[in-house]
């Protein structure tokens, strides 16, 4: 009995405390202390995974973001001598000249910005002047294009593989159109430049916006303007009945020619004053190149005869074939015949002109140019728009400079 009761003692013990363990296991107070926990660590855990989220996301936009500096380059718009509207970069370094612009830009100090070139271009032609001094930059450029002779020719995949930042042409518009067209790249057309007209101005001074060197263009008008100035001052006063008549034969213009191929209303010779016996010829009004009838030389018969240096081969091979029609003119009789280098090659040089009127202002007019040192003057100008002050010299060792010639 006493056994029994002793039993019954420890199962009632037993439950007692299993009901009280599972009575504390189930409190309200631990109930909420472990959902706190729960909270916190859920809490944690998604701020991490924001953390990384936002971390993941802040890569992906880095990764995305376009650098604006290089993918948008600056641009400004234009409109061209063709009134056509181009919109070129803020900053041009690149260039590909066509026309006459290659004369141009090396008046403005660009050469080293070509990245293409005309073929014509490249020359070791001393009467070429702006070519001749850029050879060695020049010669290992792309062939983009050709002008020889009046023809026109662009080669639009050698320019986009030169990959300039703009195009320059003195063209029309059309053909400026299709350029750019063709290549996708900006193409600005200038003047092509009248010998010492306005509109040489006016794409000098276009150039120089396009280019970011309006300074010099600036100064380059200057300068022409200054030289023409003084020489028209130095002979606008003097009488037409003390001037001697002259001519510019063998003139060039699509190739070299001979007695019969003249300038009319030659730049040279209205700069001076000077009595020229073509001006007005046929009815033109603009300096240009014509063929004329020989028995005309005859009946004007000038007292000078002034001959450009390229083509005085033609001109000794008409003597020679025919000398009893030269011995007919004053000019040849009297021993005043002259060559200067040639003012046209490849479209209008600016420099050789100014220095062919020093010299001939010399001739014609040695009182008034008394004060000028020809070989001074010469070196002046050959160095401001070619940076080569010894180009004279460069001429006369070709056999193309400055000079008395006779005929046989």
């Amino acid at each position: 009995m006493k056994k029994f009761v002793m039993f019954l003692l420890v199962v009632t013990l037993c439950f007692a405390c299993f009901g009280c363990a599972k009575k504390e296991e189930a409190t309200p107070e631990k109930d909420a202390k472990e959902e706190a926990i729960k909270a916190d660590s859920k809490e944690t855990e998604d701020k991490e995974k924001s953390e990384e989220n936002n971390k993941n996301a802040d890569g992906d936009k880095s990764a995305e973001k376009p650098d604006t500096q290089d993918s948008e380059e600056a641009t400004r718009k234009i409109t061209d001598a063709v009134d056509r509207e181009v919109e070129i970069p803020d900053e041009v370094k690149k260039i590909v000249p066509l026309g006459n612009t290659p004369r141009m830009i090396t008046y403005l100090g660009l050469a080293k910005n070509v990245v293409g070139i005309g073929e014509c271009e490249i020359t070791d032609n001393r009467m070429h002047a702006y070519a001749y001094v850029n050879k060695e930059i020049w010669q290992d450029l792309p062939n983009c294009g050709t002008d020889a002779m009046g023809e026109t020719a662009y080669y639009p995949e050698e320019i986009i593989l030169a990959d300039p930042d703009v195009i320059l042409c003195t063209y029309t518009s059309d053909v400026a159109d299709d350029i750019q067209t063709k290549t996708g790249i900006p193409t600005v057309s200038v003047p092509q430049g009248t010998l010492f007209g306005e509109d040489y101005e006016v794409a000098l001074r276009m150039l120089g916006d396009v280019c970011g060197v309006s300074e010099r263009a600036e100064e380059i008008i200057s300068f022409i303007n200054n030289s023409l100035e003084d020489l028209k001052t130095r002979t606008q006063d003097i009488p037409d009945d003390t001037k001697p008549a002259v001519l510019a034969a063998g003139a060039t213009f699509k190739g070299s020619h001979s007695i019969d191929g003249v300038y009319t209303n030659y730049s040279v010779f209205k700069t001076l004053s000077a009595k020229d016996v073509a001006v007005n010829l046929a009815g033109q009004t603009g300096s240009s190149g014509v063929m004329v009838d020989k028995e005309q030389i005859l009946e004007w018969d000038p007292d000078m005869i002034f001959f450009d240096a390229g083509s005085m081969e033609l001109v000794r091979t008409d003597y020679k074939d025919n000398p009893d029609y030269f011995k007919q003119l004053k000019a040849v009789q009297n021993g005043e015949l002259y060559q200067w280098p040639n003012s046209t090659w490849h479209w209008s040089n600016v420099e050789i002109p100014i220095v062919s009127t020093y010299y001939t202002g010399q001739l014609l007019y040695p009182d008034e140019f008394s004060d000028v040192n020809f070989e001074e003057k010469a070196s002046e100008i050959f160095e401001f728009f070619l940076g080569d002050a010894d180009y004279l010299s460069k001429l006369e060792e070709a056999g193309s400079g400055y000079s008395k010639v006779t005929l046989e």
